[in-house]
């Protein structure tokens, strides 16, 4: 027990925010606290006099045309300037990426037949197939490997591509089910949908749980279909915020917090018993923001106003036959009713069976059969998903974290090879440790000093994730992704009263005046021990401020005034000078050739660096087996223990539910639950 408690006493209050929607997290627990410094010469100092430059925007690719996605809660066109007094603003005008639908040409068309014709026997589909993908659960923005389970957004996306010009193709039928994901993966999926559509190909979609995630996919799609017991929970979005400092005052456990930001409000769950006023600020403009963003998009495409939505949603409607009534959805179908129609649709008599190909089978066709491959010019993508890490945990499986070890690896070797024109770095996290981050930075604006390198956010990209991001030469992030936190936290727990309760003592024995800073958990700090801890914290935060500044071009006061730990969404972001571009990772690929000179309508081959590779139990679960695959709680929880260390730039977790989200079960169960999968 000793040596548990020992291991847990110190941490750096944080919470991973992989999962946008879904879950709270809290604390990583390092076993020791560490300011961290580099030698960055000569490639920063601090921009006390740098003129502020704000990266001008184009509109979402979404549309063509000015509309409500171009502004922000306050009604500022997100493409215009920030306002400064003293400074001057310089407007660069990005590419949009927007998906273009192009016919195949009679001989390209004729090369695809004899392309399809040698294809493999597992990339063969039948001609005339309607493409069936099932939607639900957690997507993750990594590929996956043939024997790994789970949704791959790359590869869900790229489906949608393929099939657009698959000849085989006739359409696309969704099923989609709650979600377990951020909003920035939503938004290139809803994209990639409305994108499906140039083709003129059909896409229906069948949803038996609707929550506002999955309505926003499904309204997108030509036709909705629900079955008559469909659960329906259009109540509108929330934010939660829990705290454990009653909990830990009880058993004796004292959190000693040092947190740089009014806004960093990653120790609140263990020190506090109620939000904060800072904090209560944050998440109430990242609701609205949200909020306010799906209400705009759902009344564009169904044609109704705002005031429309709004009323509807306020009324509680759960009747299955009102949707119908008011709109909502096309019809009130079972799946085999659907299915019957789709044989209708196709020329096929009831009798015979409706030719599929699902998503795992689809996902394995080339694009080089159906003349996707790309253009000579390269351009790679590196992926960088998870909370980050100096050196891979023993518990830590490939592709689950930022291993900065790895990740800088992959970036030298880039920059080594002559190969690839520009750069993309996809980053889906919220921090980690804030030494691997600075070591990730340092690495990346390297790179970008000899190639175009540009950083495209999925989900989330802030504190750690943020601190990857700016070291690119532009930023691309979705409407609602997470990014900023520009802040850090750490602390240790004090056990001095849950020792003496439970009858445990501990003696040190010590040589020098701090050398019990961080082993000594049966005290306090002392008043120095405190003051130097405050000192190392300040120092880590001072570093990240101040490299921001001089990688977004402002002034060190100018960052500060948008920095201070507070977590913006992409929209926001951008009009603060945080985010260049709002798009996903076609409008990143556009910026790059821009970048590289490649010219606008010439084709690219993407490379993707970050392939994954099965593990065993990936092997074993593949073929339905799971004795072998160890509790993901548990497996998080150790690795948080065996390798969390020093000063922490990370987000606080955050959780963001629909109606359909919200726990019915014990209170408190679930908040130690959260607690657990977060260590």
């Amino acid at each position: 027990m000793s040596k548990l408690l020992s291991a847990t006493s110190l941490f750096s209050l944080s919470q991973p925010m992989s999962k946008l929607l879904s879950a709270t997290s809290l604390s990583s627990f390092p076993k020791q606290v560490r300011p961290f410094s580099l030698p960055l010469k000569p490639l920063f100092t601090p921009p006390t006099k740098t003129p502020f430059i704000v990266r001008a925007l184009n509109s979402s690719p979404d549309t063509k045309t000015t509309n409500n996605d171009d502004v922000s809660n306050n009604g500022t066109p997100i493409s215009s300037s920030v306002e400064d007094d003293t400074k001057i603003n310089k407007k660069i005008d990005y590419p949009t990426g927007e998906f273009e639908y192009k016919e195949p040409s009679g001989w390209m068309s004729f090369v695809v037949k004899l392309r399809m014709l040698i294809a493999l026997p597992w990339q063969r589909v039948k001609k005339g197939s309607v493409l069936t993908m099932k939607l639900r659960g957690q997507i993750t923005d990594q590929l996956k490997s043939r024997f790994a389970s789970g949704l791959s957004l790359p590869q869900i996306c790229e489906n949608f591509t393929k099939a657009a010009y698959d000849p085989r193709v006739a359409g696309i039928y969704l099923h989609i089910e709650p979600l377990d994901c951020g909003w920035g993966k939503i938004e290139e999926i809803r994209r990639h949908i409305l994108n499906f559509k140039k083709s003129g190909k059909f896409i229906l979609c069948y949803v038996p749980a609707c929550g506002e995630k999955e309505y926003y996919l499904g309204c997108s799609c030509e036709e909705l279909y629900a079955p008559p017991s469909a659960y329906f929970s259009l109540y509108g979005l929330s934010v939660q915020a829990q705290f454990l400092g009653g909990v830990l005052e009880k058993v004796g456990i004292e959190p000693q917090v040092q947190r740089i930001g009014k806004y960093k409000s990653a120790g609140d769950q263990l020190t506090r018993k109620s939000i904060s006023e800072p904090n209560r600020e944050m998440l109430t403009a990242l609701l609205d923001n949200i909020n306010g963003h799906w209400l705009d998009k759902v009344s564009r495409m169904k044609g109704k106003t705002r005031e429309e939505i709004e009323n509807f949603i306020s009324e509680g409607v759960y009747q299955i036959d009102r949707l119908k009534e008011d709109g909502w959805i096309t019809d009130i179908k079972y799946d085999d009713e659907v299915t019957s129609m789709l044989k209708e649709k196709l020329g096929l008599k009831e009798d015979k069976k409706l030719p599929t190909v699902d998503y795992r089978k689809y996902s394995r066709v080339k694009g080089w059969t159906l003349g996707l491959s790309g253009g000579k010019d390269q351009i790679a993508i590196i992926r960088a998903s998870g909370s980050i890490s100096r050196v891979r945990g023993r518990f830590s499986t490939p592709g689950s974290s930022i291993v900065a070890e790895q990740f800088i690896e992959k970036i030298r070797s880039v920059k080594e090879s002559k190969r690839y024109k520009a750069v993309i770095i996809r980053i889906d996290s919220p921090g980690g440790d804030a030494l691997a981050s600075d070591l990730m930075w340092r690495e990346i604006r390297l790179l970008a000093a000899s190639k175009p390198v540009v950083a495209s956010m999925a989900d989330v990209a802030a504190s750690g994730g943020y601190y990857m991001a700016m070291a690119a030469g532009a930023i691309v992030s979705e409407n609602l992704t997470l990014t900023g936190s520009i802040g850090v936290v750490t602390g240790k727990f004090n056990l001095g009263k849950l020792y003496e309760r439970i009858g445990f003592n501990k003696d040190i024995i010590s040589r020098g005046r701090y050398a019990e800073l961080t082993a000594a958990d049966q005290r306090p700090f002392r008043p120095d021990e405190e003051e130097l801890f405050a000192k190392s914290a300040q120092n880590a935060y001072s570093q990240f401020r101040d490299k921001a500044a001089f990688s977004r071009s402002m002034t060190v006061d100018q960052m500060e005034e948008v920095a201070q730990g507070r977590v913006w969404t992409g929209n926001d972001a951008a009009s603060r000078g945080l985010v260049d571009a709002i798009g996903g990772l076609s409008r990143a690929v556009a910026i790059a050739k821009k970048k590289a000179d490649i010219p606008e309508d010439k084709q690219v081959t993407l490379v993707e660096l970050s392939r994954p590779s099965s593990t065993l139990p990936e092997l074993l679960s593949g073929i339905g087996s799971s004795i072998v695959g160890v509790d993901q709680t548990l497996r998080e929880l150790l690795q948080g223990l065996a390798s969390a260390d020093g000063v922490q730039a990370r987000m606080d977790g955050i959780m963001f539910q629909g109606s359909e989200n919200t726990s019915h079960g014990n209170a408190f169960m679930s908040l130690i639950k959260d607690y657990l999968s977060s260590i």
